[in-house]
């Protein structure tokens, strides 16, 4: 199982995770996106509409009629109702649920930095995982140490 750990020094994950989500689905699978506020899931909606028409990244929310049919389903909980074997883990925390999962990709900040620095030292000695990180460099994302 691969655990990407993103970063964010110069853009919030509202900007972040569409073109990720966009490279899930163009892959054929799901994603669930999960946070623990609702303002950060409406902002991380907001994101998913805000690329150009032909970027269409269709989304739903956990708890709605049909959550189980989209493609990126956003959520409070790390429960995939729609099947998804991505998780994007969006507000910095770690949730041991993502271990379920094939692919989880864990987004943090200045604000979460202790805590993803605890999951990563964690997940390097967790058998069957691999954790990769990649920081901002200018417009681009860098993998490094």
């Amino acid at each position: 199982m691969q655990v990407d750990f993103y970063q964010l020094s110069r853009d919030p994950v509202e900007q972040v995770l569409p073109a990720i989500a966009a490279r899930v689905l163009g892959l054929g699978a799901r994603l669930l996106v999960v946070a623990g506020e609702d303002e950060r899931l409406e902002r991380i909606s907001q994101g998913l509409w805000a690329g150009p028409p032909e970027s269409f990244l269709a989304h739903g929310r956990a708890g709605e009629e049909r959550a189980a049919a989209q493609p990126i389903l956003l959520s409070e909980r790390c429960e995939a109702a729609n099947g998804a074997r991505h998780v994007a883990l969006a507000d910095g925390l770690w949730r041991e649920e993502a271990l379920g999962f094939e692919r989880a990709f864990y987004f943090f900040d200045a604000d979460t930095i202790a805590g993803a620095r605890t999951s990563w030292r964690a997940l390097s000695k967790a058998d069957g995982v691999e954790p990769r990180f990649w920081r901002q460099e200018g417009r681009k994302w860098v993998q490094g140490p």
